[in-house]
């Protein structure tokens, strides 16, 4: 028989895991394919939340069984310790020593490959199913690693994979804001919302702050976090000096960027679940979707009042009338300390002396900054400034 073997950790298993196992068995017209998750990873410590290694398992194999030829496989769970392919390969070998084993894995591990453990044993026993998605450059690299890999006596195949990617930790996120079905088998995220794991039995409605900010953060990626503390702090110093409520402006500051760690595609993914269309300047400008998402991640899972959520939503484009939480968010994302730019000194100075001042400066010196870069300047920034500069009355 032809085998797949396809190894992970599979946390959690999802839609791209299990189509990706099914076009391979296809093209390289495998009789089955074992999906084998991993006991414990050499390479990566499971975050908080994750289930145990048999949980994992579990949800493997209620996903495989919608797929034919795709089994859930316990090898690596009955061996104590690290789990390293070769091991694998080599027992499999032995319980099935006619068999033609292919092992499946993605680029990244495959240009990797000769610093895996025991690289050649692994070649004595099995070809090798390389996917890739088409990327710049990555075919060439594939190609330089497969003659070097050939030249050693490997036999590899290439496998171009049509399914949509998604990383298990982006799916992580989603699962916690509750737009991850378009990604998982109904069973496999039935089961794990069943028992609660990667967070999804907790409540995140209407949060105490240090809570909140417990939760925001690690939906972040770490280089993101300084970023967003620096922007509470701002605003809680801007809400203080023009009276606003400084618990809310630190709310929405630690809220205002909770989805921008999702890449774009998930971003739309997350509209979708939520029943709502993007617009077009949306549909074209991803740097200003999570704006949008983030409002309405901060209303429904986190169940924040009004005045957060339009502050979030307004933080990238402004919009006209805005309130005067909406303009500390603003400038406060704009201006915090870890931000870096010509002239940064101007609106920290402003801000602390007429907010409207301030406001005018930075969305004056974004759309300049647009333009010379030959970027779109979304339709409600230029709104926004028209409407400050119509505005006789003092405002903000």
């Amino acid at each position: 028989m032809r085998m797949g073997i396809y190894g992970g950790t599979y946390n959690p298993p999802h839609l791209g895991h299990f189509r990706a196992a099914a076009y391979a068995r296809q093209v390289l017209k495998l009789d089955r394919l074992l999906m084998i998750p991993t006991n414990i990873s050499p390479h990566k410590q499971l975050p908080a939340g994750s289930p145990e290694p048999m949980g994992r398992l579990q949800l493997v194999a209620l996903g495989a069984r919608e797929f034919e030829g795709l089994e859930a496989c316990d090898i690596e769970l009955r061996r104590e310790g690290p789990s390293y392919t070769w091991q694998t390969l080599e027992a499999l070998k032995e319980q099935y020593p006619h068999d033609q084993l292919f092992l499946l894995m993605g680029t990244d591990m495959f240009l990797s490959f000769l610093s895996w453990r025991e690289p050649q044993r692994i070649l004595s026993v099995a070809e090798l199913a390389v996917f890739y998605r088409g990327e710049k450059g990555e075919r060439e690299a594939i190609d330089w690693q497969r003659l070097l890999l050939e030249q050693q006596g490997a036999r590899v195949h290439l496998v171009k994979n049509p399914v949509t990617q998604i990383s298990s930790t982006d799916l992580r996120r989603m699962l916690l804001l509750h737009c991850a079905s378009e990604y998982l088998p109904a069973s496999v995220e039935q089961y794990l919302r069943q028992k609660g794991w990667y967070g999804t039995g907790q409540s995140l409605q209407s949060l105490p702050l240090d809570r909140l900010e417990k939760v925001a953060l690690g939906l972040l990626k770490p280089s993101r976090v300084p970023h967003v503390l620096g922007c509470r702090d701002t605003a809680v110093a801007l809400a203080g000096r023009w009276g606003e409520d400084v618990h809310l402006a630190a709310r929405a500051a630690l809220l205002h960027d909770v989805t921008k760690a999702l890449p774009w595609e998930a971003q739309l993914t997350l509209l979708r679940s939520y029943g709502m269309i993007p617009k077009d300047f949306l549909n074209e400008n991803a740097q200003t979707v999570h704006a949008l998402t983030g409002s309405l991640v901060a209303q429904r899972i986190f169940g924040e009042g009004e005045a957060v959520v339009s502050a979030i939503a307004a933080h990238t484009t402004g919009r006209p009338g805005m309130s005067r939480l909406d303009a500390i968010l603003w400038l406060a994302d704009y201006m915090e300390p870890n931000r870096d730019f010509p002239g940064v000194e101007e609106p920290r100075r402003l801000a602390f002396e007429d907010l409207k001042a301030a406001l005018m400066w930075g969305l004056n010196k974004t759309i300049t900054h647009l333009r010379q870069t030959e970027r779109p300047v979304a339709p409600q920034t230029a709104q926004t400034l028209l409407w400050l500069q119509r505005e006789e009355r003092k405002i903000l």
